[in-house]
């Protein structure tokens, strides 16, 4: 990302939400709307020429034609892909967990305030994995009944045995979707002390981000 704003696109087919993102966007000082599309060929064909590139797209995950998922599968590939947190509401189940195969960097709820919206554009831009708090049990359930059936399941990451204990329960917090300051008041640490721990984890695990912790905690026995 260059040292300037952080440039911001977004998907979404109602213009009513693009709009109200963009204003609220617009207000804050280190965040840049760069551009808009009401749907996801428009914007895999602007976001792969246009300049300067977007370090984070907000991108609806259910949309007419093409949805989000496939759109995201397209961005993440491209040389220097853009950050993508996915859109989404509490119905959208069966394309949460094909996003988060796809690449998607978070999940915002489409209803989140303004805070949680920048918050969230600022994380992603940070290379961390934003997740909307009232999403995070959803998103597990959703992986959980995806998953094979119990003789087929995979094994616990290899990684798993070079945590130690601490990162270990720090690992299984995560995987109840607690927040970094919800652990460290159940842990009784600093909220720095679990930020570095779960940056060790991600290191150990070779893993990109709170997400895909939250899918290798699912096979701690």
């Amino acid at each position: 990302m260059s040292g300037g704003p952080i440039r911001v696109f977004l998907v979404d087919d109602q213009e009513l939400v693009r709009t109200g993102f963009e204003l609220i966007l617009g207000t804050t000082s280190d965040l840049l709307v760069v551009g808009s599309a009401g749907d996801a060929a428009t914007a895999i064909a602007r976001l792969s020429t246009t300049a300067p590139r977007a370090d984070v797209v907000l991108m609806d995950i259910r949309m007419p034609g093409m949805d989000g998922v496939t759109a995201t599968r397209h961005l993440t590939a491209l040389p220097d892909p853009p950050r993508v947190v996915m859109l989404t509401t509490f119905d959208a189940d069966d394309l949460l967990v094909a996003a988060l195969r796809a690449g998607a960097a978070g999940y915002l709820l489409k209803d989140a305030g303004a805070a949680e919206l920048v918050a969230a554009v600022r994380a992603a831009a940070a290379g961390e994995a934003p997740v909307s708090p009232r999403l995070v049990r959803h998103l597990i359930d959703s992986f959980l009944l995806s998953a094979p059936p119990e003789p087929a399941r995979r094994p616990a990451h290899p990684g798993l045995e070079r945590l130690t204990g601490r990162e270990r329960e720090i690992l299984a917090a995560v995987g109840l979707g607690l927040t970094n300051t919800e652990i460290a008041v159940r842990l009784s640490v600093a909220e720095s002390t679990v930020k570095t721990h779960l940056g060790s984890v991600l290191r150990k695990l070779g893993i990109r981000d709170r997400v895909q912790a939250v899918i290798v905690a699912q096979t701690i026995g």
